[in-house]
C-alpha cells in the first residue's frame, strides 16, 4: 500500500482473509480487497457468492472488477492469540465473518489434529463427537438496543456473514452489507436434542427451535464467568477479561468480485 497499490488480493480462506482485512481496515485507507478462495471453509466468500469450484472462475470474477462495499466486525476488548504460545496481547481485532463461543471452540480444538479431512466434512464429524462431550457455557448477552439473554448455552455466534463451519447457514438472514451483526444464541440441551439442533442447522432450520434466538444489532456486550477462549474467523483467541464488546463498522471495506 505504501508503494501506491490500490488493490490487495489474498489467496486462502476465512482465516487468511480475516488477517488481511484486519490490517487493511486498520490502516484507514480505502483499498480494494480481492478474495481468491482456496481455504478450508471459505464461508465469508460463500456468502458473497465466491465459493468457486475452480481457480479460473475465481480469477475471472476478480478481473471483472465488480466492487461491493461490505461491513466489518470489530472486537473492542483486548485479546491474545492462542498460537503461537506467548503471543502479544492485541488491543482489539477486526473480523469479516464471525466470532464464536462455546461449542464452536470445542469443535475447532477437536478438529485441529485431523490429517485427512477438511472443510464441511471435518466440521460435521468432529461436531458430532463434541455433541456428547462439550459441557456447555454460561454467558450473558446484551444488545446495544437493550436486548438481553443469559444462562447456559451450547454456543453463541455473532455473525457478519451468513455461513460458518464450511457451509452451515448459522445466521440465515445476515447480509455482509446490512449494517448489522447477527447474534445466534443456542441454549444448551442434552446430547440428542443437541444432535437434532445440529441437523437442523445444516439447512438453516435451527431458527425454528425455541432454544435458538437470533438478534440483529449494531453492537453486543458479552459477559462470562471467566475470560473465554473464542474464535475469530477460525483463529482461536483468549480474551483478557470476562467482558467482551463487539461492534459493526458499516461498509468499511471494498471487496472485489462480490
Amino acid at each position: 500500500m505504501e508503494d501506491g497499490f490500490d488493490t490487495v488480493v489474498a489467496v486462502g480462506g476465512d482465516g487468511t482473509w480475516s488477517h488481511v482485512a484486519d490490517r487493511l481496515v486498520g490502516t484507514g485507507r480505502d483499498v480494494r480487497f480481492g478474495l481468491l478462495p482456496s481455504g478450508t471453509g471459505n464461508d465469508f466468500g460463500r456468502g458473497l457468492g465466491l465459493a468457486y469450484a475452480n481457480p479460473e472462475e475465481a480469477v475471472r470474477a476478480l478481473a471483472g472488477g465488480n466492487v461491493r462495499r461490505v461491513d466489518v466486525g470489530r472486537v473492542l476488548t483486548p485479546l491474545r492469540p492462542a498460537e503461537p504460545p506467548g503471543s502479544s496481547t492485541l488491543p482489539g481485532r477486526h473480523f469479516l465473518n464471525l466470532v464464536g463461543f462455546g461449542f464452536d471452540i470445542a469443535v475447532i480444538d477437536a478438529a485441529r489434529g485431523a490429517r485427512f479431512l477438511r472443510g464441511e466434512i471435518l466440521y460435521k464429524l468432529t461436531a458430532l463427537q463434541e455433541l456428547f462431550r462439550f459441557p456447555g457455557i454460561e454467558l450473558s448477552l446484551t444488545g446495544g438496543g437493550g436486548f438481553k439473554r443469559e444462562g447456559r448455552h451450547l454456543m453463541l455466534t455473532i455473525s457478519n456473514g451468513r455461513f460458518f463451519g464450511g457451509g452451515f447457514p448459522i445466521a440465515p438472514g445476515a447480509e455482509p452489507d446490512d449494517g448489522l451483526l447477527h447474534a445466534c444464541a443456542i441454549g444448551d440441551a442434552g446430547p440428542f436434542k443437541r444432535a437434532a439442533l445440529f441437523s437442523a442447522a445444516g439447512k438453516g432450520r435451527h431458527v425454528d427451535s425455541p432454544r435458538v434466538e437470533i438478534t440483529p444489532d449494531r453492537s453486543f456486550r458479552l459477559e462470562f464467568p471467566e475470560a473465554p477462549r473464542f474464535e475469530v474467523d477460525g483463529d482461536v483467541f483468549t480474551a483478557q477479561s470476562e467482558v467482551l464488546e463487539v461492534e459493526v463498522l458499516p461498509r468499511a471495506l471494498r471487496v472485489v468480485g462480490g
